[in-house]
């Protein structure tokens, strides 16, 4: 990461690496890798020094403090720590002390970061009195064993855990492209992991990024007409509102010649309708984890051919699905999604337990669920810890989505088990309807009959304004309980 910035704003320090299009204003690369030094060598005089971690507490609306100090924290040789600024005071302070975290970087500002670290006993420092009078680098010591990133998991099936990323485990990227200007306009906070993917990413390709740090699909659409973007990057969250925007059909969308999704699997129902409005742009979607990192991508030229699915394995990645017996299943047949690469493997921040659990002769157990197909393409179908088991019959919460997202009145949707006293659990479903739909209860039950086995179909149905989703754009299942399904 430091390597890039640095080669990039060596090349072409003018350059614009990142565009804010909230507060407005520009980040060149000079400017990015001269604050980045300035930081780093305040961040040494504050006592931070290798081996600590540094928590990144500043919010989205505040993208240049974020970047500048997530590179600088780098370069001091120290490990920064990514976190929502969504998270609850109580969240925060958690995630400070299991760090054991040296400092907190917020902003100081009414934003709302400023609550990071306070109370916790921890020391804090507003973002911009750690820039040193000094732009020369610092000697950044890189050993492979040392950590660069301690990453908190999204957390949607239990508590978060942090993955310790190292050196030696970051994936190889290549050279920064030349410089040309273009604009890759994103949404994805960065703290998630996507957000992470994409901090370097646009400057590798050349481009510039552009950020957003409120996503709202009216906003976005005009963005793109006006400011004319050739990629975008969304989680499908925001495709689902995307495609649901009464604006979306007579946008102007030509200038976008790549869509990429990450963060979540993408319903077949949204991509095809992406793709027959995006016509003669790419749609690639990605799959990785905190837990290792990307994994693999759709790619070029492979567009329509296996949509729904989420690519080929990346150069140097092996995919293998296997069975509660650990023996590996043949092509089609679901099962546990693992992997394997060529880089050391991470591991969970002071967990040994889970890391042993996790990482298993030499493969990350991921916990999803997925098959290989006859072209080695791997289809993600959900995850192990959400199977419904309802009176014996298997239920996978996707295959239901999947059926959901197809009707033309549903915006958003989830489906989880709950709680049976004779059935052990049965299905239900949150639903997010299109503004003045008129869609009941059974209607839902009816469409979904008509295309799923009858133990598949939820009795239980809410409908509801919206679904709680953290950072990363994904449902938290234990949240849904506290809403009230609407009239």
């Amino acid at each position: 990461m430091t390597d890039v910035v640095a080669e990039a704003a060596a090349a072409h320090p003018e350059g614009e690496a990142w565009r804010d299009l909230g507060a407005g204003g520009v980040l060149t690369l000079g400017r990015w890798d001269a604050d980045a030094n300035r930081m780093a060598r305040g961040l040494r005089a504050a006592g931070v020094g290798p081996g600590d971690r540094v928590v990144l507490g500043i919010g989205p609306e505040h993208p240049f403090p974020w970047l500048v100090t997530y590179v600088a924290v780098h370069r001091a040789g120290a490990a920064a720590v990514p976190v929502s600024t969504r998270l609850a005071a109580a969240e925060l302070r958690a995630v400070e002390q299991h760090a054991e975290a040296a400092l907190v970087v917020d902003t100081g500002g009414a934003g709302g970061d400023h609550a990071v670290g306070s109370g916790s006993g921890g020391r804090r420092a507003e973002w911009d009195t750690l820039l040193d009078d000094d732009p020369s680098p610092l000697p950044w010591p890189a050993p492979a064993d040392r950590a660069v990133d301690v990453m908190y998991t999204s957390g949607t099936t239990g508590t978060p855990k942090a993955v310790v990323a190292r050196a030696g485990s970051a994936q190889p990227r290549g050279r920064p492209a030349r410089w040309n200007g273009l604009g890759f306009l994103t949404c994805s906070p960065f703290s998630t992991t996507s957000g992470i993917l994409l901090v370097d990413g646009p400057v590798r390709s050349g481009m510039s990024g552009w950020y957003l740090p409120r996503f709202d699909p009216g906003h976005w659409l005009e963005l793109v007409e006006q400011e004319r973007p050739v990629a975008a990057f969304l989680v499908p969250a925001m495709a689902q509102l995307l495609v649901a925007h009464p604006r979306f059909a007579e946008a102007d969308l030509r200038s976008l010649a790549a869509l990429t999704f990450g963060g979540a699997p993408v319903p077949r129902a949204t991509l095809v309708r992406l793709a027959e409005r995006l016509e003669g742009a790419e749609v690639f979607v990605g799959y990785g984890l905190t837990e290792f990192g990307a994994v693999s991508r759709t790619p070029a030229g492979d567009q329509g051919r296996h949509l729904g699915s989420v690519g080929t394995p990346l150069e140097g990645v092996e995919v293998r699905v296997v069975g509660e017996d650990g023996a590996e299943r043949d092509r089609g047949q679901v099962g546990e999604v693992t992997v394997r690469g060529p880089l050391p493997p991470r591991h969970y921040f002071k967990d040994e337990a889970a890391t042993g659990r996790t990482w298993r002769d030499g493969w990350l157990h991921t916990g999803d669920l997925g098959y290989l197909d006859a072209d080695g393409f791997l289809w993600i179908t959900g995850r192990a810890k959400d199977v419904i088991i309802r009176g014996g019959n298997n239920i996978v919460p996707r295959d239901v989505e999947e059926v959901l997202f197809a009707h033309p009145d549903v915006v958003d949707a989830v489906v989880v088990g709950i709680p049976h006293d004779v059935l052990g659990e049965d299905v239900a479903t949150w639903i997010v309807l299109r503004d003045h739909a008129t869609v009941t209860a059974d209607d839902v039950r009816a469409f979904l009959g008509e295309r799923l086995a009858d133990y598949k179909v939820p009795r239980t149905v809410h409908f509801v304004p919206e679904l709680p989703r953290n950072a990363s754009g994904k449902v938290v299942p234990s949240k849904l309980r506290g809403q009230e399904p609407r009239p």
